[in-house]
């Protein structure tokens, strides 16, 4: 079976190829840029310690230095599963949501097809070159020149063109070079009329030729210089060599400087990418002609982690990020984010380096604020909270916004950011501490006499707790599925939701996870990470721990991981409650809060103490442990739970 041209293209573009390698090596930390997509591990095809297996996520290649193993995403699936090559083409299409083509005798012929509309694209931008250096471009040139400051040498790099306003001038240049009709449509530079007639649909129009990550030309943007035409820019339709929701002017010219550290910028237009590339901002890159798809923001994100969107000052720039901002929130997650430069007095990335130069325009960016900062500024910005309602709503709305993001340690980021501009906005003597939780209905109008009831002050939810036990709770669920590898992906869920403490935790978390295929993952993390190792190991709460002690036994060891769980969840849920309830406490708390208190108070209580009560003699009682931690599993208590 042949694969349609450009179809192996997109799909490197859409797969991340560190996210595939990651599966198969544990990184190595000390010597990994994750920042810049620069990733080493030991070579997963031979048997080595050191870390010789690059990974270059912005090219999409890898390289080991002691077996010379290389290839792309689609090669290291074929090696490392030990597939053909059309095998692993579909599994990474799978994963990136691309239908595979057709088995069919046809897929050559598109194939084919694809080829003649990319070299009818070739000659259509050659055509235009040479029509901007004769006598009808001469209006062009001169507003090249005068009014956009850019040099000869500067039309040659970006191919621009010029497009005469004759009806038929590329039409006729392609027919005398051989080229169908059907092919001068298909490609979306000519125009088919109504009564079946044939046009240039690009004409008086500055040309400017957009290419694929790969550098081809798959379309046109066209710049009108009628103060008075219908559409200053016009873009060419979409094409079977054309999808304007997934493809970025510049796209690969930014890609390698970004790759060689320079900040990659999201402008509006070809004419602000081509004044920041050319006064040395040259991972440049802007959308389409439309808003930011989801789809161009991860093609962004592909080649900078923190871009920095670069939007006019005006009203239409705001919105735009505001738009931006939208789109973004539910596809946050670790080191992806987005910094906002705004321009000041509405001016755009041309006109600020035209007017103060490429210092201005640097000073610009280095203000760049977070995406938090402009999603608060939207909020609050014009707005008066001077009454608890129109506060309740602001917090409503903040709520909204985190509910939104889908990863939960950037939420909850997100959350006490949240609190601490809130405070700084109304001051400790305003308002409440805002709570990122989501509203509950309380049970109550009115408190009871005298405030709370002492049920409620005596409870164990409203006694202090510190952080030492839910510490060596999460020792003991790490060592346990150190130990006992088999159970991984049986509790990999929680274990990815698991808020930790401490950060040789969170360190061991990924090794685990990373790790879940290994055969021998004790001694993996042994040479990984062996202070982190040794330091959970040896904590005496630890090593007397049953699936410590007892490492044959995986049914032991899943009865008690669920315990440690659900013991840990009900802790931490009566914190919530607690932290969620403080403001309530400020004033004279009604019977619905004292209730709700007792209430949690006495769950937790049951999971703790009762299943204490159960597991007191292990050896005495083995029975009674097995069907009470038996029925934990079975309701599967370590899943967060809505609330």
């Amino acid at each position: 079976m042949s694969l349609p041209n450009g179809f192996l293209d997109e799909l490197r573009t859409r797969v991340t190829l560190s996210s595939i390698v990651g599966r198969k090596v544990t990184w190595d930390m000390r010597k990994s840029n994750m920042a810049k997509g620069d990733f080493w591990a030991p070579c997963p095809f031979h048997q080595e310690k050191s870390a010789s297996f690059h990974v270059d996520d912005r090219k999409g290649f890898y390289y080991c230095f002691g077996c010379h193993a290389k290839g792309d995403a689609v090669t290291f699936v074929k090696e490392s599963e030990n597939l053909g090559f059309m095998e692993a083409v579909e599994i990474l299409a799978r994963e990136a949501g691309m239908q595979m083509p057709a088995r069919d005798p046809k897929a050559a012929e598109r194939a084919d097809r694809r080829t003649q509309l990319q070299q009818v694209m070739d000659e259509a931008v050659k055509f235009f070159r040479l029509q901007l250096k004769t006598s009808a471009g001469a209006e062009a040139r001169a507003y090249l020149s005068q009014k956009r400051r850019l040099s000869e040498a500067a039309w040659d790099r970006w191919d621009i063109g010029w497009a005469p306003s004759s009806r038929h001038a590329l039409k006729d240049a392609l027919a005398a070079k051989g080229v169908a009709p059907d092919l001068m449509v298909a490609s979306g530079l000519i125009a088919k009329g109504d009564d079946g007639s044939l046009y240039d649909r690009f004409r008086a129009r500055i040309i400017f030729p957009i290419r694929d990550p790969r550098g081809r030309p798959i379309s046109l943007g066209g710049r009108s210089l009628d103060p008075n035409a219908q559409a200053k820019y016009l873009n060419g339709p979409e094409t079977e060599l054309f999808d304007k929701g997934r493809s970025l002017f510049n796209h690969s010219p930014a890609r390698e400087a970004a790759g060689k550290g320079k900040p990659l910028i999201v402008a509006e237009g070809y004419m602000d990418v081509i004044a920041l590339s050319e006064a040395g901002f040259t991972a440049a890159i802007a959308p389409l002609g439309t808003a930011v798809t989801d789809e161009q923001l991860r093609m962004i994100w592909r080649i900078a982690d923190e871009p920095i969107i670069a939007l006019d000052g005006d009203n239409a720039g705001l919105k735009a990020a505001q738009r931006v901002i939208d789109l973004a929130l539910p596809l946050l997650e670790a080191g992806k984010a987005l910094r906002f430069a705004i321009l000041p007095g509405g001016m755009d990335p041309d006109d600020l380096i035209k007017a103060q130069g490429a210092p201005a325009m640097q000073a610009v960016l280095d203000q760049a604020r977070p995406m938090v900062q402009l999603l608060w500024q939207r909020e609050t910005e014009g707005r008066v909270f001077d009454s608890p309602e129109r506060r309740a709503a602001l917090d409503k709305t903040l709520r909204g916004h985190l509910a939104r993001i889908a990863d939960p340690s950037i939420r909850s980021h997100y959350a006490e950011e949240m609190k601490r501009l809130r405070l700084e906005l109304f001051g400790t003597g305003q308002a409440r501490p805002f709570q990122p939780g989501p509203f509950r209905p309380r049970g109550g109008k009115f408190a009871p006499p005298g405030g709370a009831l002492a049920t409620t002050r005596s409870s164990l939810l409203a006694q202090a707790q510190g952080a030492v036990e839910e510490s060596l709770r999460e020792a003991v669920i790490l060592a346990t599925l150190i130990l006992h590898p088999a159970l991984i992906h049986r509790f990999e869920s929680a274990l990815e939701r698991l808020d930790l403490t401490e950060a040789d935790h969170d360190h061991l978390r990924h090794l685990i996870l990373t790790g879940a295929d290994c055969a021998d993952l004790h001694a993996r993390i042994r040479d990984t990470a062996p202070a982190a190792l040794d330091a959970l190991l040896q904590r005496p709460h630890v090593a007397i721990a049953p699936p410590v002690r007892n490492r044959e036994d995986d049914d032991l060891a899943a009865l008690c991981l669920a315990e440690e769980l659900a013991k840990l969840e009900a802790r931490r849920g009566a914190r919530r409650e607690i932290e969620d309830a403080m403001e309530d406490f400020e004033g004279l708390p009604d019977e619905g809060l004292t209730w709700r208190l007792t209430k949690a108070a006495e769950a937790r209580h049951r999971s703790e103490h009762g299943a204490a009560r159960d597991s007191s003699d292990l050896g005495e009682d083995r029975t009674a442990l097995s069907r009470h931690l038996q029925s934990l599993i079975d309701s599967q208590v370590w899943v967060k739970k809505n609330r």
